[in-house]
């Protein structure tokens, strides 16, 4: 306690005192002692040697000598004049640099590690109490006391020790007025410090008393507090918010209105989007930029509760700006202007509700003056306008940089005449900035406001882009309707057209021996009418009017079967690669129209690269959830949310453009050269995938390729059993039987398409061959037949073909006139072959009254549609058996014998 109360008397001696001791320097190098008696020793040696010898005999010793000691003192005198030779006490001193130490106002002292002290000037002498060199102590020594004094004079002792710089501020409370000391330590280092006796390891401790630095920085702490104080219980919210939408700084006052926790603010805590809708935060940042000014601007708007309530407020809204006009933190006066506060003020009550009207429309608002320059604006147009032509320059926005050039023209005169008074103006529909298309329909009208002179006219902007993809999805939806309705009725009128041919044909062929010369012509006409058919079978693909023979297949087995013809309709310059799916579910359809389209989507992969490339066919299973993640991004039609399996189609080659992708599925729309496509290859497959239930996507980039994604519904066994079929009709090969009967709700047969004309045709073979040979048929027959056929040349090629096997016919040109052959011959018909489609009456119908009458009666229906295309329009439990024109004499009169045997 002694030495404490020494230190304090010495805190509080005056600076006189202070500077009246003397520093105490230990630093300096002593002389060798035992150099000194060496040279005695010597001397004393040399002169008892010279008594000894005599006078006479030492005189030439003692001037050699004399002469030694002569050349030493020159040789000293010249190094000590070069500075070779220095005397220690001036080597180690530096009096400028001592005494600009001695005078400093902080304590400083030098130890080394045992802890001696080598230097310390008066300024740590004053402050330790200590008189001089006898009672001067470390700082190891001298500042003990309190636990936190030692704690930070050990970790200091300890940063010595390690030679390293450390800082402590530490608080001296055993005098009367506590103090605040700053203690810093480093290791002395410099050019002299290893000539200094201990000074390589000795450390420099500086003491510095703070007292009065903290306590200002207390009184400003409470300063600070008071007004922060203050700030948080005005009776105005006020808050900060940094240029990225951080919320910095909220008062108290405006917390408790928003219910929210202020412990909720700071970095990476509330953010404007947290207490103003999005709209509303993008409201505030349309503040006009001015460089090095700062802005205040007025909002009335709808503050969110923690709980989602809306509480209307007025806020003054001040942002400074740089030199560059990069808007930085805001400050914020938030006025509440709810019911309690609007309580007995009906002017502003109406105020606050027009605000709420304006600021929660949600049509995008804004005021304008004469050249278009934005003046108020509700959230949602200050939304739209930061989303389509962000800020580049400083100053007020104009609603003419929300629209292309092409629009500006029809808006500056909307705007123009608006601002001169004219009322009952038409809509102006604009196109949006940027690389979207994103449309707009802007409504104007004039305002006149004496408080407000520079608003021209008011503006009402409603975005259309929505409503225009739905307007072109329902058009394209219409255009392919029609296209499919008018193919389909080509494809039915052309059906009956080639039927007579083809049929024609046939009997001039049964008149017509191989030998002879018209047998070629014959067969030359017959096979460019299949091939006429082959088309028309496609324009019926693409109408979804085509007969399908569904079945459950692997959609793995039908590409390794596929993998083949693949490779050779590519040929050697484009590459096949196939990625199957793991356990594929499996899919219901027609595998022969399941191969076309396959055939159809990587010929025209293959002709899309040009120069080579890579095709690349993936299958796998896309769940109910993530169908609309692999659904196309250009195609907005919704797929029902089921699990299907998906054909991926992806080539590498030059893709296609936006408005020709918008075409591809069109009938005759072709992009290759005249003679090397039908148009009819893409067509196809959007009809046979449509017609099995699935979608069909593409994705394209021009130079990068494209992506073809079919989707098929997953097939789901059920626990019906399935009712039995009669054998499929197929018509691509003469011995495939002819009809097949359809009893109840059961599937019909289907007849197979052909392969895009520009890829090898697919086979279809329709009965496994047998090593036993089949002996040939008999086609003749017995029985009276009633013809029905709208198409004369039809009804008499098939009329003189069944006469010909020994059928008696008996013609129909209507249902109508059918029904009264009926009744005129009675129970003499055994069979009937009927058109579906006639005038009058169609063959539906017909069926129906012809099994009023005669409920065992056997009907062919003959058609170019679909069987499904009619076959709903039966009663249910109706059997009947159906032949697709065109067909052949031969697949006739085979249809009808299998009839007659049944």
């Amino acid at each position: 306690m002694a030495f404490a109360d020494k230190n304090i008397r010495a805190d509080r001696a005056p600076p006189a005192l202070a500077a009246a001791r003397r520093a105490v320097d230990r630093s300096e190098q002593s002389g060798s002692t035992a150099m000194v008696l060496v040279v005695a020793v010597v001397l004393v040696g040399a002169a008892l040697f010279f008594l000894m010898i005599g006078r006479d005999n030492a005189y030439p010793y003692v001037i050699g000598l004399l002469a030694s000691l002569a050349v030493c003192g020159v040789f000293s005198l010249f190094a000590y004049a070069s500075g070779i030779l220095r005397f220690a006490s001036e080597d180690n001193r530096n009096d400028f640099t001592k005494a600009m130490v001695d005078s400093a106002g902080e304590a400083v002292v030098v130890s080394d590690p045992s802890g001696r002290v080598l230097y310390a000037n008066p300024a740590y002498l004053a402050m330790t109490g200590a008189s001089g060199d006898e009672d001067v102590r470390a700082v190891e020594r001298a500042f003990t006391g309190a636990p936190e004094v030692s704690e930070a004079i050990y970790r200091l002792s300890q940063a010595a020790r390690e030679g390293r710089r450390h800082q402590e501020e530490v608080r001296r409370a055993e005098a009367e007025d506590a103090r605040w000391l700053r203690l810093k330590v480093r290791p002395m280092s410099g050019e002299g410090a290893g000539r200094i006796k201990g000074g390589g390891r000795a450390s420099v401790w500086t003491v510095e008393d703070i007292t009065r630095d903290r306590q200002s920085a207390e009184s400003a702490f409470e300063t600070l507090q008071k007004a922060i104080d203050f700030l948080d219980h005005a009776p105005a919210g006020f808050f900060s918010m940094e240029p990225s939408g951080d919320i910095a700084y909220m008062n108290a006052t405006l917390a408790g209105w928003l219910d929210h926790d202020l412990t909720e603010v700071g970095p990476g805590g509330l953010a404007l989007a947290d207490i103003l809708a999005a709209d509303a935060a993008a409201l505030l940042r349309t503040v006009p930029a001015k460089p090095s000014e700062v802005t205040t601007a007025t909002f009335d708007l709808d503050l969110k509760r923690r709980s989602g309530e809306a509480l209307p407020v007025r806020l003054l809204h001040k942002v400074a700006f740089s030199a560059d006009g990069t808007p930085g933190a805001s400050r914020t006066l938030v006025i509440n202007r709810g019911r309690s506060a609007d309580s007995g003020d009906s002017l502003r009550a109406a105020e606050v509700r027009f605000a709420r009207f304006f600021n929660s429309s949600p049509l995008a608002i804004a005021t304008v003056d004469r050249e278009g320059h934005v003046g108020r604006a509700n959230p949602i147009f200050a939304r739209m306008l930061a989303e389509v032509a962000p800020a580049t320059q400083a100053g007020p926005r104009s609603i003419l940089s929300l629209v292309k050039d092409s629009s500006r023209p029809a808006l500056t005169q909307a705007i123009g005449e608006a601002a001169a008074g004219k009322g009952d103006l038409a809509a102006v529909d604009g196109a949006l900035q940027g690389n979207a298309n994103r449309f707009c329909h802007f409504f104007v009208a004039p305002v006149d406001d004496p408080e407000q002179p520079g608003e021209a006219a008011i503006v009402y902007a409603v975005e259309t882009t929505e409503l225009r993809q739905l307007q072109e999805q329902f058009a394209q939806s219409q255009k392919m309707n029609a296209v499919g309705q008018l193919a389909g009725g080509v494809a039915h009128d052309f059906n009956n057209v080639l039927q007579a041919i083809i049929g024609h044909a046939d009997l001039l062929l049964m008149d017509h021996k191989p030998a002879d010369p018209s047998f070629n012509d014959v067969m030359q006409i017959k096979q460019n009418a299949n091939r006429a058919a082959s088309l028309v079978r496609q324009l019926l693909a693409f109408s979804r009017k085509q007969t399908l023979r569904p079945q459950v297949v692997q959609l793995g087995d039908v590409l390794s079967d596929l993998s083949m013809l693949l490779r050779r309709s590519l040929g050697e310059r484009v590459g096949l690669d196939m990625i199957h799916g793991r356990d594929l579910w499996p899919i219901r359809a027609d595998v022969t129209q399941l191969e076309q389209v396959i055939l159809n989507l990587a010929v025209n992969a293959r002709d899309a690269m040009p120069d080579g490339g890579k095709l690349t066919i993936r299958t796998a299973n896309v769940l109910a959830a993530d169908i609309a993640r692999h659904r196309s991004k250009d195609d907005p039609v919704d797929m029902p949310e089921s699990d299907a399996v998906m054909i991926e189609v992806t080539d590498t080659g030059t893709g296609i453009p936006d408005d020709i992708k918008q075409k591809i599925f069109d009938p005759f729309f072709s992009t290759k050269e005249v003679g090397k496509g039908t148009g009819l290859g893409l067509s196809t497959v959007y009809g046979i995938v449509k017609q099995s239930g699935g979608y069909v996507f593409v994705d394209s980039e021009v130079g990068r390729g494209t992506i073809f994604r079919v989707f098929l519904p997953r097939h789901v066994e059920s626990a019906e059993p399935a009712v039995p079929q009669a054998p499929p009709v197929a018509l691509q090969t003469p011995s495939a039987p002819a009809a097949m009967l359809v009893a109840g709700e059961s599937e019909a047969g289907a007849e197979p398409a052909d392969a895009q004309v520009a890829a090898p045709p697919a086979s279809v073979e329709v009965a496994p061959p047998t090593p036993t040979a089949i002996p040939p048929r008999d086609d003749t027959g017995a029985g009276t037949i009633l013809l029905v056929e709208d198409e004369e040349a039809v009804r008499a090629f098939a009329s003189r073909a069944l006469a010909s096997r020994g059928y008696t016919v008996l013609e129909a040109g209507s249902g109508v006139e059918a029904l009264e052959v009926m009744a005129e011959h009675g129970g003499t018909v055994d069979l009937v072959v009927s058109d579906v489609v006639m005038p009058e009456m169609n063959g539906p119908t017909l069926l129906g009254e012809l099994r009023k009458t005669n409920p065992g009666i056997k009907v062919i229906f003959v058609s170019g549609y679909a069987e499904e295309a009619f076959k709903n329009d039966l009663p249910e439990g109706q059997a009947f058996a159906f032949l697709p024109k065109p067909f052949s004499l031969k697949q006739l009169i085979e249809a009808v014998k299998e009839q007659a045997k049944g």
